[in-house]
């Protein structure tokens, strides 16, 4: 190996692991700056939904997204995050941060309009953003689609949303089966998404499924989409996720922070369900590091009386080449093997909370957090080493960061 390649130094990280980079499959970068701004609304999902788009609309603007985005996307290489699944209102502003730190990702282009009489509007606006942003594409970053959620997307539009991704090749991001508001409203067409709508004078006639029978009847399904959250599923919906080789964003400390309740983590992988972690956006998590998230999951799956015992293996492997297959990068990212992008991460494990090290994929689960990453590379390329991101000035985003918290 060193005859093939004398320029390169080898170098001793001393009591360390050498992992395949971390995948987040689930954030909301631009939101960043909201970390702590809505604990007060985390009773009621309706006012906290509605406090952050005004804050994010009203309050924020576009290079305070920029700034907020590539805040996160800094506090994600930090933790040793390479590759991340972003939902995005704002989808250009979530690739260029992206770019300016030299994360990997796929930005899901958020689409909105639960009113079946403008269909046809809506999707053009989605139409013309997409073909704008596939210019902004670069070999780590691409673009997706995402219809944002069963309460704000009318079956009509998710039905053409579902044959244009399936045109274009283009990855698919839905937020799904998320709280019990979200279940009233598709089973049974009442409870404050109703009310809402209903305000609105918008017309809502429930399909009286559940979430998953709801998108695989509108066409979702079909493009093999990756689900965020799938906390109100049962059996039948495990077995149709499957089926359809949906994928899974588990997004476990955001569920329950927000009290949502729990994804049945181990019952997806008994099915074979393709499940990645996502820490959603730190609106309602307060921290994008997914060694911790995958931590918290184990530790949750393990709470359930008869579940099946969730190891450390497991865990590590969601959060590697799981979150890889939820990316379609499967072959490329998530291992550490011949042929494959140069993503890894280097965890130092020397640490008081570390020491004995007995089995290191236990130390990384339940011992280890994103503080403890030293090293970040991401396609050969080092993003994070010796406690900065190399080639940002974190200093001033830091500045701007704490100018946005002052005037929200």
């Amino acid at each position: 190996m060193i005859d093939r390649f004398p320029h390169f130094e080898i170098e001793d990280f001393g009591e360390a692991l050498i992992l395949p980079g971390l995948v987040n499959t689930h954030t909301h970068l631009e939101l960043t700056a909201l970390r702590g701004y809505l604990e007060n609304e985390e009773n009621d999902f309706f006012a906290w939904l509605r406090k952050l788009t005004l804050a994010r609309l009203e309050k924020m603007t576009p290079d305070d997204l920029r700034v907020s985005a590539t805040w996160g996307a800094c506090e994600a290489v930090r933790a040793g995050v390479t590759c991340v699944g972003d939902a995005s209102d704002s989808a250009m502003t979530s690739m260029l941060a992206l770019n300016d730190v030299g994360l990997r990702g796929v930005v899901f282009q958020e689409s909105f309009g639960p009113d079946p009489r403008l269909v046809q509007e809506n999707f053009e606006k989605l139409e013309a953003k997409v073909a704008e942003l596939r210019g902004l594409e670069t070999d780590l970053v691409r673009v997706g689609v995402s219809p944002h959620a069963p309460y704000t997307v009318c079956g009509p539009q998710l039905e053409r949303i579902a044959r244009f991704v399936g045109d274009e090749r283009l990855p698919l991001m839905m937020h799904a089966a998320e709280s019990h508001a979200e279940e009233l409203f598709v089973r049974e067409g009442r409870g404050i998404f109703a009310d809402g709508l209903a305000k609105r004078g918008i017309e809502w006639k429930a399909p009286r499924l559940s979430t998953i029978q709801y998108l695989k009847q509108a066409g979702i399904l079909a493009t093999q989409p990756l689900l965020a959250h799938c906390i109100r599923v049962g059996d039948t919906d495990t077995e149709t996720l499957s089926e359809t080789r949906s994928k899974v964003a588990h997004c476990p400390k955001s569920n329950a922070k927000l009290g949502h309740g729990r994804a049945p983590f181990a019952k997806f992988l008994n099915a074979g369900v393709v499940v990645g972690f996502g820490s959603d956006s730190v609106a309602s998590n307060n921290t994008c590091d997914i060694l911790e998230e995958a931590r918290f999951a184990v530790l949750l799956s393990r709470a359930g009386e008869g579940d099946t015992l969730i190891s450390a293996s497991d865990a590590l492997a969601t959060a590697t080449l799981g979150g890889a297959r939820c990316m379609d990068l499967a072959g490329q990212i998530g291992e550490l093997s011949a042929g494959a992008q140069a993503d890894l991460v280097v965890l130092s494990v020397k640490g008081a909370h570390q020491t004995p090290n007995h089995d290191p994929a236990a130390t990384a689960i339940f011992a280890s957090s994103g503080r403890d990453v030293i090293l970040t590379v991401i396609a050969g390329r080092e993003v994070f080493r010796d406690g900065r991101v190399v080639g940002v000035d974190e200093e001033r985003l830091r500045a701007r960061m704490n100018e946005i918290s002052v005037k929200l």
